[in-house]
């Protein structure tokens, strides 16, 4: 594994202002496998200087490996090891400015008592202008219960936390969306959706994060069906809307058509249903779930009912024997290379569990045509960032009361788009998360479908 900014810390030592211990510790930390990324001379005082070291480790063992053998070099004195990840969570990633100035009393007597009791009596009398005169026209709130965080499981609300400020910030930076971390202390089905039903009135949206299989189907039920706001999943809809949307170019570089390809695929959780469901909705036929399957919930019932039409019952190297695209929201190491040889010419794999995929890359790329993973070291990056801020965008334009399968494939096609032919490759079918079309065009084709709706009457 290579250096990650991930784990990159700042090494403040100091040492003596003449010979060569400087370019000593920049060879040390790099015999060790770790990479200087910066260093800082911040002072220096009677022969000697204080150091600023910064550098990238492959993990905590690894960077505490990094500061021993700078400590090792002669001459050398330690004095401060710092984690910049933890350091930029200090504090909280997020905060609230007022939009508008408070200056003096007058201001005051707008903003708040007693000139802002107009405005209250005005929404008392016709609530549904608080999307015009309140913060709900732009608000999303980023609501888990700590159960499906990342890839580290159960982790409760706290630990949660982190990420939603995260998510937060995202809206923000790639939509200018105002978005808040809603972390319950609560894993009750009923208790969330009476929870996110109650705070909903100061919300455009709900965006719901990382809540386990299978509750997470029955809150989003409930709460779209309960709420005139739309309700939205990122596990599920985000990764669906962009896997559609990097298939849709994986298919345009091998010359193949979604609804002819045969698709195998592993993981019918959040994400994998989500992704079965949109690929269905976009034209695409097969799956490997059969009926009658022990142990099936509703969900997978489903899926059996809408895809393995010709009841394939084997394993999953069996299934992707002859498979023209394998998509993978499951586990690590579940398939090898030699099984990705078994699949058709212009073969097409996404292996996206985190942070070790179903398949190794490279092993896939041996065989594959074109290879999509959820790691950030490899091309063709799945990444949610790429679909949620201009989902949302574009709902919260459209004053949508709901979210539905033709929105996310339009997000999905515009997102495609982004990419222009000419760009196309194996190594570039979906866009990076800072080019500056990705939120607005796919703002921009939910909002059309939006109107073609009449989603906001």
């Amino acid at each position: 594994m290579a250096p990650s900014v991930s784990y990159s810390i700042t090494v403040r030592l100091e040492v003596a202002s003449h010979g060569r211990t400087v370019s000593e510790i920049t060879r040390a930390v790099e015999h060790a496998g770790g990479v200087v990324t910066a260093l800082d001379v911040t002072s220096g005082h009677r022969g000697r200087l204080r150091v600023d070291v910064t550098c990238a480790a492959t993990d905590t063992a690894h960077a505490e490996a990094l500061v021993a053998a700078m400590a090792d070099v002669s001459g050398v004195s330690i004095h401060k090891v710092s984690d910049r990840t933890f350091l930029l969570h200090l504090g909280g990633k997020i905060e609230m400015r007022s939009k508008v100035p408070l200056r003096n009393r007058d201001d005051l007597s707008m903003a708040y008592t007693p000139g802002v009791a107009r405005v209250s009596l005005a929404l008392a009398a016709k609530p549904e202008d608080a999307r015009r005169l309140t913060i709900k026209r732009n608000s999303v709130a980023v609501v888990t219960d700590g159960s499906a965080v990342l890839g580290l499981g159960n982790i409760g609300p706290y630990a949660a936390l982190p990420v939603m400020e995260g998510k937060s910030a995202l809206f923000k930076r790639f939509a200018g969306i105002d978005a808040w971390p809603i972390c319950l202390d609560t894993q009750d089905t009923d208790e969330i959706v009476r929870t996110v039903a109650a705070i909903a009135p100061g919300f455009g949206g709900i965006n719901l994060e990382d809540i386990s299989a299978p509750r997470c189907f029955e809150v989003e039920r409930r709460l779209r069906a309960m709420l005139d706001i739309p309700v939205f999943h990122d596990d599920q809809h985000g990764t669906a809307i962009v896997v559609l949307a990097a298939l849709t170019n994986a298919l345009r570089v091998v010359g193949k058509d979604l609804s002819t390809v045969r698709i195998a695929m592993a993981g019918a959780g959040a994400a994998g249903t989500a992704v079965l469901k949109l690929l269905l909705s976009a034209g695409a036929t097969k799956g490997a779930v059969y009926q009658g399957r022990p142990g099936m919930n509703e969900n997978l019932a489903w899926i059996a009912e809408h895809t393995n039409t010709v009841g394939y019952r084997g394993d999953l190297a069996g299934a992707v024997k002859g498979a023209d695209v394998f998509i993978g929201v499951s586990a690590p190491g579940i398939l090898a290379g030699d099984d990705v040889k078994t699949m058709n010419d212009g073969a097409i794999v996404f292996a996206l569990a985190n942070p070790d995929p179903e398949v190794d890359p490279d092993a896939a790329r041996e065989y594959a045509a074109v290879v999509a993973t959820g790691r950030s070291d490899y091309p063709n990056q799945i990444n949610n960032v790429l679909a949620f801020p201009g989902v949302f965008r574009g709902l919260l334009d459209a004053q949508s009361r709901k979210i539905t399968d033709r929105m996310l494939v339009a997000a999905a096609r515009a997102l495609a788009d982004v990419v222009l032919p000419d760009e196309l490759g194996p190594d570039y079918i979906i866009p990076s998360v800072f080019h500056p079309d990705v939120a607005s065009g796919v703002a921009a084709a939910v909002r059309e479908v939006a109107a073609d709706d009449g989603s906001d009457d």
